[in-house]
């Protein structure tokens, strides 16, 4: 479970910065918001897909801190990553 948590982590912060970085930019200094469209559902599905995937450990991997702390992660650009690492020292597990 770490394992597909911790991709589907790395997956939304990347998309979330390509987002940022690429997409917008084209669509607001080149006028084309094709872009924008695709990555921002791509973002969203992954973002509700990594909300799941950490309720769906509560309790059985983590403690209920792990999902407020990967939430805010989530919602903070860049956060995904520092929150892996955080799950994966094992800070969150359900002794």
């Amino acid at each position: 479970m770490k394992q597909l948590v911790s991709i589907v982590s790395y997956l939304e912060g990347f998309s979330a910065l390509f987002l940022f970085a690429v997409a917008m930019p084209v669509k607001y200094i080149g006028g084309d918001p094709e872009l924008v469209s695709l990555v921002g559902a791509i973002h969203g599905g992954l973002f509700v897909l990594f909300i799941a995937l950490l309720l769906a450990g509560v309790g059985k991997h983590w403690n209920r801190l792990a999902f407020y702390h990967g939430f805010v992660a989530a919602v903070v650009p860049a956060g995904p990553f520092l929150f892996d690492g955080m799950l994966i020292s094992g800070e969150y597990d359900v002794d």
